[in-house]
């Protein structure tokens, strides 16, 4: 299991246009991605759940992946929030 770390950027958060980026680039990889903030987890493959999780500016988001290739979409994940959100 590879995790990374992200404090939001984005002035107006995790809102629809950022989240759909965000799943889109998560529902490229092959194994289990969780999306979390501290009080909860959701499926990372789903634009309703990661908006549903409320993330505002200042927030850290957890993304957690799981299953084959966890290292290089770890990798990956990292360069697009970091040019992205």
């Amino acid at each position: 299991m590879k995790e990374v770390r992200y404090v939001i950027t984005d002035v107006l958060g995790i809102h629809a246009r950022p989240a759909g980026l965000l799943v889109k680039k998560l529902a490229g990889f092959s194994g289990d991605v969780r999306v979390g903030s501290r009080e909860k987890s959701v499926d990372g493959k789903s634009i309703f759940a990661v908006m549903g999780l409320g993330l505002r500016h200042g927030d850290e988001m957890k993304l957690t992946f799981s299953g084959s290739g966890e290292d290089e979409a770890a990798a990956e994940i990292e360069s697009f929030l970091a040019a992205t959100l």
